[in-house]
């Protein structure tokens, strides 16, 4: 782009900042806190045809009324609010576009107060960033993650093209967040920008670049199914491999065993027993599942050892997952006797009153 060219359009943005801020002024005076600039005018990565990204601020339900949508000089603009709610998402890297909020450039303040909260607000957002990589940034990658296999399901639901490739888009996105989340870092410029910056990471599922192209070239819903269940599996791989990495891994304790070993056998235990029993299948089914879940918890909560019982659930053979669970329950008794936990058994009332009521 030509230096005049250039000028022109931050001239013809300038006259546009400047009549919402005018607005504001004028007829929100008490509704809008903040407008700052973000986006590609902000990052000087822009073309003749970008539009202008203000983040307004709002404090009232009556500061929306500034926001507008139209076409101005070929190009479409659209002028919205943003919560402070939002704004507080970002400083816990808890939803995209951190750097709109990191990296915003202030225009206009209506109260030296407000610019104070933003200032807190970015340097929270900071602060994090600069942790560099812990359980909560594995955490946040996970949402993005859960929301993935979401999309992952809806093409498996569909077998119309145009939805199955959709969907294989929200995938990608969803896993590209989740990658940045894995580094606890955020992007600095809009999404023709990505795969440059995710080039710089330490960390990316192997093939990253090779299995994101492979959802975009794929041509039949088979493909594209399977190019996004590989992008999938290879980010989990990366998840899972920086959880080993960088979280401090749960060890059972004498107080964090407290009642987990009651609350299985109240749970779980004889509901198996009762379902199997009566050769139920469908009860057996769900209690089984029931009871693996709550291995799951306690092995994510607590460190305890991980078992796989769904594995053993057979409906022609139920007395199987039975068995497994009770060795399972066994094991867990040998827990609380590791770190000197008294199982709460009571084959009285009176005992069990005496200790409940001491």
């Amino acid at each position: 782009m030509d230096t005049v060219l250039k000028q022109k359009l931050i001239d013809k943005n300038q006259k546009l900042i400047n009549m919402v801020i005018e607005r504001a002024k004028r007829d929100f005076p008490e509704d809008i806190a903040l407008i700052g600039l973000t986006g590609s005018f902000a990052t000087n990565d822009f073309h003749e045809k970008s539009d202008l990204d203000l983040i307004i601020v709002n404090t009232t339900n009556e500061g929306w009324g500034i926001g507008a949508g139209f076409i101005y000089d070929d190009v479409g603009y659209d002028i919205y609010c943003t919560p402070w709610s939002n704004l507080e998402k970002k400083a816990e890297l808890d939803c995209v576009g951190v750097s709109s909020l990191t990296d915003l450039q202030v225009l206009y303040s209506a109260k030296p107060e407000y610019l104070e909260r933003l200032n807190a607000l970015r340097d929270k957002a900071l602060q994090k960033l600069a942790e560099g990589i812990t359980g909560d940034s594995i955490k946040r990658a996970e949402k993005h993650i859960d929301l993935a296999k979401q999309d992952y399901a809806d093409m498996l639901l569909s077998n119309q093209l145009g939805d199955v490739r959709l969907a294989s888009s929200g995938l990608a996105y969803n896993l590209i967040n989740s990658i940045v989340s894995l580094n606890n870092t955020c992007f600095k410029r809009g999404i023709k920008r990505y795969l440059e910056e995710m080039a710089t990471y330490n960390y990316l599922p192997e093939n990253f670049e090779k299995l994101y192209t492979a959802i975009i070239n794929a041509k039949s819903t088979h493909d594209i199914r399977e190019a996004s269940r590989l992008l999938l599996s290879a980010t989990i791989a990366l998840r899972d491999k920086l959880w080993q990495k960088y979280v401090t891994k749960p060890v059972p304790t004498h107080e964090n065993l407290k009642g987990w070993y009651e609350e299985c056998w109240c749970n779980n235990r004889n509901k198996l027993i009762a379902s199997t029993s009566i050769k139920d299948k469908s009860y057996a089914f769900l209690a089984a599942a029931s009871a693996q879940n709550y291995c799951d918890e306690m092995t994510k909560q607590l460190g305890t050892k991980k078992y796989n019982l769904m594995q053993k659930f057979d409906s022609d053979n139920l007395t199987k997952v039975q068995d497994a669970f009770l060795q399972i329950i066994d094991e867990y008794a040998q827990e609380y006797e590791k770190v000197g936990r008294k199982i709460e058994r009571y084959n009285n009332f009176e005992a069990l009153y005496n200790d409940y009521m001491k």
